[in-house]
């Protein structure tokens, strides 16, 4: 009898920890929100969280080494604000501006072409680039010897590729609208600028529009291709944080603005654009 008070007993016990244990476990999958963080949130835990894309304007590993153009101008500011600078790699810029509405990140860092309709949800620092859209198409030499497109009027009919949620897909449709004719873009959720352009070169697709500063970049490995062709305009291209958080927008500029004093910023830009 005594026996089977305690296995009755033990059992009970198993129960209530196992009950418990699957509380603890429900508990920790929720997700936990997360405050408002401006400049004195960020000090206080010495972290200031970046997000930018896996390319040589971003962040990519070279060997052992770490670069990107968006990596060296974090690396700058980690030593002069004292801060650590975290950075969470997304390729898409909608998901991007989702992490940064979250307080999953304080900074989008990575060259955003400014339109009205962002600078009503979220501020910009002052412009870290200049850059424009390019048409993305292989030369005469890698094309049967048909000549490269030079007026935008002749992309009419014409089938586009770019990344999925790129910047570039308002254009293009404004793009249409100024030519009088349809212009087709496929918005590819699989690749990558530069994987688009790759395609291009090797023939899989015709044509594909990114930015000048990336396709620079890129051509150095992919002579077959053209990137001469212009689609938009020169633009000012800055990096975002959210509407709460102007302490932070002011510091970043304070930062940025010291770093091109130094002649730092120079050096970081030819090393990637120049």
């Amino acid at each position: 009898m005594r026996s089977k008070k305690l296995l009755i007993l033990y059992a009970f016990l198993l129960i209530v920890a196992v009950v418990t244990m699957v509380q603890l476990w429900r508990l920790n999958q929720r997700p936990q929100e997360i405050g408002p963080r401006d400049y004195p949130e960020i000090k206080e835990e010495g972290i200031l969280r970046m997000i930018t894309e896996y390319n040589q304007s971003g962040y990519f590993v070279s060997g052992d080494t770490v670069q990107g153009f968006q990596y060296e101008l974090s690396q700058a500011i980690a030593k002069l604000s004292g801060l650590e600078v975290q950075t969470h790699l997304e390729m898409s810029l909608a998901k991007s501006f989702e992490e940064l509405s979250d307080n999953k990140c304080d900074v989008i860092a990575r060259n955003i072409p400014i339109t009205s309709e962002m600078r009503e949800n979220y501020l910009f620092t002052e412009p870290i680039v200049l850059n424009k859209q390019v048409l993305v198409q292989r030369t005469a030499e890698a094309n049967n010897g048909q000549a490269p497109i030079r007026n935008q009027l002749d992309l009419a009919q014409k089938t586009l590729y770019i990344p999925k949620d790129s910047p570039a897909l308002l254009r293009l449709q404004n793009l249409g609208h100024e030519i009088g004719d349809t212009i087709y873009v496929v918005e590819d959720e699989l690749y990558s600028t530069e994987q688009l352009m790759i395609m291009v070169a090797k023939g899989d697709i015709d044509y594909a529009v990114c930015d000048q500063q990336i396709a620079r970049m890129t051509q150095k490995k992919l002579p077959e291709v053209d990137i001469l062709t212009d689609v938009s305009f020169t633009q000012l291209q800055s990096w975002a944080v959210r509407k709460d958080s102007p302490v932070l927008l002011d510091s970043l500029n304070s930062w940025l603005q010291q770093i091109k004093d130094s002649g730092l910023y120079d050096q970081i830009y030819k090393r990637y654009y120049k």
